[in-house]
C-alpha cells in the first residue's frame, strides 16, 4: 500500500480540485491510502459528497495555510500546523512516502530541503518537470530550486534526470544535454564551460552535449540540464508562448464563415494534436534527490492534476526511483576514490 500526502488547500482549486483528485486516485488505484492535509472543516463536508473506501482516504487535520505570497522561509518556520508542513512530516517520519501539492512553490521547496530531507551524496534537489516536444516529453532540470548552482550540481541533476527518464518516462539510454547559447564546445557562460567537461567524462549518461533554447521543442534532449534561473525562464517562455499559439489559432478560426467551417473539420484532429502537449498527464514536478518523494503540481492544478501526480508517485516508489540515485551516487564516489 502506497501512502500519499495530498495538501488539500493549496493551489488556485483548494480545497475542492485536490479533494475531487484525491478520491479519484483512491477510486482508480487500489494499492494507494491517501492522507488529506488540511482544515478538517472545509475537507469532510466536500468528502460527504463522494463515494470511495473510507478505509484508503483519510483526513489529516492542519489547521494553517501557507499562502503564494508569504516569504517560504519564514512560513516554514512559523506555520508548524499548516498542511505543507504537516503532510512533509509525515513524509519524514515514515508514516507516508509521498507528498502532493499544487500550493506555494517556495514553501514546497524549502520544505522539501529542510523537512524531508536529501539522500545521502545528493548536494541540491533540483525541481524537475516534464515538457511537451514534438518527440513526446523532456525532462527540465532544473526548473526553479537552484539558481546558483555549481556545475557539480549540475552533474547530479543530470544523473538524476536520466535515471527518472529511463524508468519513469520509459527511455532508454537517454540523451543528455545542457543548455547553452551554440552548440560549440567552447561557448557559454563559466558555469556551463565548466560544467560541459564534467558531463562529457561521466560514463553514467548519454550526454550528447550542448542544446540550444530553440531545439528543446524539437525534442533533441531527452533529459535538458541548467541552473534554476535559466529552467525557469525556459519553462514559463513554454507556458506563455503555448498559451498565446492555441489562443491565435482559436481567433483564427473564428475571424470568417469559411474558417469557422474549416474549423469544425479539423476540430477532431486539432484537439488530438493539442491532447498531445498536455502535461496535466504526468501531475506535476518531482523535487528530486530528497529522502522522499515531493511532487509540484501546477498552482491552477486540477482534480485530473491530482489524480495524475498521485499515479506518479506510486510508479516512483514501485521503481524505487531513490534507490537507484543512491546506487549511481555511490558507484560514482567509489569510481573517483
Amino acid at each position: 500500500m502506497y501512502r500519499i500526502v495530498v495538501d488539500a488547500m493549496g493551489g488556485d482549486n483548494a480545497p475542492i480540485s485536490n479533494i475531487q483528485g484525491a478520491v479519484d486516485a483512491v477510486n482508480a488505484f487500489k494499492e494507494v491510502k491517501i492522507l488529506l492535509a488540511g482544515r478538517q472543516e472545509a475537507i469532510v463536508p466536500e468528502l460527504e459528497k463522494y463515494s470511495y473506501d473510507k478505509e484508503r482516504l483519510v483526513v489529516v487535520n492542519a489547521t494553517e495555510v501557507i499562502e503564494t505570497g508569504e516569504p517560504p522561509v519564514k512560513a516554514i518556520r512559523a506555520k508548524k500546523d499548516s498542511s505543507i508542513v504537516v503532510g512533509m512530516k509525515l513524509v519524514k517520519e515514515g508514516e507516508a512516502d509521498a507528498f502532493v501539492s499544487a500550493g506555494s512553490s517556495g514553501a514546497i521547496l524549502v520544505g522539501g530541503q529542510v523537512i524531508v530531507g536529501r539522500i545521502k551524496g545528493i548536494d541540491r534537489a533540483p525541481l524537475a518537470p516534464l515538457i511537451p516536444t514534438a518527440k513526446g516529453f523532456s525532462l527540465l532540470i532544473d526548473c526553479g530550486a537552484n539558481v546558483d548552482a555549481r556545475p557539480d550540481h549540475l552533474v547530479q541533476f543530470a544523473k538524476m534526470g536520466s535515471i527518472y527518464m529511463e524508468n519513469i518516462v520509459g527511455v532508454k539510454n537517454p540523451k543528455v544535454a545542457i543548455v547553452n547559447i551554440g552548440a560549440e564546445e567552447e561557448k557559454g557562460n563559466a558555469l556551463v564551460k565548466e560544467t560541459y567537461p564534467l558531463l562529457k567524462e561521466c560514463k553514467d549518461i548519454n550526454f550528447t552535449g550542448s542544446i540550444e533554447s530553440r531545439d528543446i521543442p524539437a525534442g533533441d534532449a531527452d533529459v535538458v540540464v541548467c541552473e534554476a534561473f535559466v529552467g525557469n525562464v525556459i519553462l514559463k517562455l513554454y507556458e506563455g508562448l503555448a498559451k498565446t499559439l492555441v489562443g491565435k489559432i482559436k481567433q483564427g478560426i473564428m475571424s470568417t464563415f469559411l474558417s469557422k467551417i474549416g474549423g469544425a473539420l479539423v476540430k477532431p484532429a486539432l484537439k488530438a494534436t493539442l491532447a498531445e502537449f498536455d502535461a496535466s498527464e504526468h501531475g506535476g514536478a518531482p523535487l528530486l534527490g530528497l529522502n522522499g518523494l515531493v511532487v509540484k503540481s501546477h498552482g491552477n492544478a486540477t482534480r485530473k492534476d491530482i489524480c495524475n501526480a498521485v499515479k506518479q508517485c506510486v510508479r516512483f516508489s514501485e521503481l524505487g526511483i531513490n534507490d537507484k540515485i543512491s546506487e549511481v551516487l555511490a558507484k560514482a564516489e567509489s569510481e573517483e576514490s
